[in-house]
């Protein structure tokens, strides 16, 4: 055993994720390892946002293979060991296990980083053979050759984060390059490698353009279908984790239809809903749904793509913002982390990071809790034009309309509107709808906001519902487009959507506060906004 070579450290962290009450058997990917170990020299490279549990499959397939560690403890009540093969690769293979974003904090430069792996590496492998004849000065490869020619034995990589060395600071241009032809050297058609398993954020391609690693066949959550049960919880599992936590928790204050809001909404290439696992589990443990997206600002590591061309981006912004998908040509060799040109560039960087998710041609936000990171960049970012404008406007537009202030609603809109944005041209019903969602965008904070109904044309429908405060007045917007406000009013009262805030019959209703009806429209030949908002439901008492 040793730091690198079948080290015991890997089965103690993934046992102690198997014994969390939040754990999700994820075991049977090891069975589509078995036929790959058996045959030999096959090489994967899994890449997926961070967040997305690839650490612990990393941990998980080091603990069943590797020799010098008995982990039948743990796997035998887990799926796997329910499989053909489960005992015959069980703890009996060489494991070398590097997670390349491990680092020194005193260590300046590559040649320190990689040195140090390297001596590591080699110090396990001659103290594990000590029989071997190593020549002095020989590399890592070499010793791994002579090991193999004199013993057979073959070895399984797990190798995490790989890429994880391309951001750090003190990495340069001829380091990156240096480090590729380093794992080619170490891997690529050696007849010690059993199977190489490596993880990422980004895609080979995006960092090695030549041969130096084309042996790898690659899988990403956006294009390749298998794997993609493995990473990321599905529908079932979340049930079956907010099963366990209505069970666990003495004052559950976590609704399931929360756990979605909050953190689905990506998808598997297979087409397949997938949840932020991170998150999920963060929520259940805190008993509270937040935002779990670490980071060391509010919006900065999304703003970091988007000013790259926010020229180009402002306008889908915007529409991805109020819920809209956007077309997207998605490249993710083109997600690079320093020189974003286009849009589809930026998108695609923004995808493979996981700050959108992308399914059929377009890209979106997935979920709530990335959702309030691009509203609080719209509000505090100015460079963002025409949209941190509405932004910064939209509490007082809250306000106004609460207080019935149809002369403020607009003069906001009408400032909205003299900005000249394609938005504001409303030859869409998304556009209309990116509208209403950057100058009512405050209100976020307090209303849970629902898009209605699409029926119709011409024409947005939104509800309000109060999050917090069930005796807040509650709002029904409908904005028309040469139409009046007394028109899209009536079509409110017509439509019945108060029924969606009294409740069934009988029952008593959930929200007991005043219910607005809020017309606008917009007169295309005057290019004025007029606004109504009438009371259709006054404050219940007696509740």
């Amino acid at each position: 055993m040793g730091l690198y070579l079948n080290n015991p450290d890997i089965y103690s962290l993934y046992k102690s994720e198997t014994v969390r009450p939040y754990f999700v058997d994820k075991s049977l990917m090891l069975q589509e390892l078995f036929p790959l170990v058996e045959q030999g020299k096959n090489y994967i490279c899994i890449t997926r946002p961070r967040r997305f549990g690839k650490t612990v499959m990393a941990n998980m397939i080091g603990s069943f293979f590797a020799k010098s560690i008995e982990s039948n403890d743990i796997f035998d009540s887990l799926k796997i060991s329910e499989t053909v093969g489960y005992h015959k690769h069980l703890n009996k293979y060489n494991v070398i296990y590097i997670d390349f974003s491990r680092c020194d904090d005193e260590c300046d430069n590559y040649r320190s980083y990689i040195t140090h792996i390297k001596e590591l590496l080699k110090d396990d492998l001659h103290t594990a053979y000590p029989a071997c004849r190593f020549r002095e000065n020989s590399t890592v490869s070499e010793d791994l050759q002579r090991i193999h020619q004199e013993t057979q034995e073959r070895f399984l990589f797990v190798l995490d984060e790989w890429d994880a060395i391309f951001h750090m600071p003190f990495v340069q241009e001829k380091d990156k390059k240096s480090f590729l032809l380093f794992l080619k050297g170490l891997l690529k058609d050696q007849a010690y490698v059993s199977l190489v398993y490596m993880t990422g954020i980004l895609p080979i391609a995006k960092y090695s353009s030549g041969s130096e690693l084309n042996m790898f066949m690659e899988y990403s959550m956006a294009v390749q279908e298998r794997y993609s049960d493995y990473f990321g919880f599905t529908e079932s599992e979340v049930d079956q984790l907010y099963q366990r936590y209505i069970e666990l928790t003495e004052k559950p204050t976590v609704s399931r239809q929360g756990l979605k809001q909050w953190y689905n909404g990506y998808h598997t290439a297979s087409g397949e809903r997938v949840y932020n696992p991170r998150s999920v589990v963060a929520a259940l443990s805190n008993n509270n749904l937040s935002s779990y997206w670490t980071s060391s600002g509010p919006y900065d590591e999304i703003f970091y793509y988007i000013q790259k061309n926010i020229a180009d981006v402002r306008d889908d912004l915007a529409l991805m913002v109020a819920g809209e998908n956007v077309s997207s040509k998605i490249q993710e060799y083109a997600a690079t982390s320093t020189d974003l040109r286009t849009k589809d560039e930026i998108f695609s960087a923004m995808v493979v990071y996981g700050f959108l998710s992308y399914e059929n041609g377009t890209v979106s936000i997935p979920n709530k809790e990335l959702m309030d990171k691009f509203s609080d960049m719209l509000q505090k970012e100015p460079s963002l034009g025409y949209i941190n404008r509405f932004a910064r406007e939209s509490e007082r537009m809250l306000l106004a309309t609460i207080n019935g202030d149809t002369d403020t609603m607009a003069e906001i809109l009408t400032y909205a509107h003299d900005t000249e944005t394609p938005l504001l041209s409303y030859n869409s019903e998304a556009e209309l709808s990116a509208v209403v969602n950057l100058v009512y965008l405050a209100a976020r904070e307090t209303y849970d906001i629902q898009r209605e109904d699409k029926a119709g044309r011409g024409y947005v429908d939104f509800i309000f519902y109060p999050k917090f405060d069930k005796s807040a007045d509650c709002m029904i917007i409908e904005l028309k487009v040469d139409h009046t406000p007394e028109e899209a009013i009536l079509q409110i009262k017509n439509r019945q959507y108060i029924m969606r805030l009294n409740g069934k019959l009988g029952e008593v209703p959930q929200y007991t506060g005043r219910i607005l009806a809020v017309g606008i429209g917009y007169d295309r030949v005057k290019k004025e906004h007029l606004c109504k908002v009438e009371v259709i439901r006054d404050k219940l008492k007696d509740i």
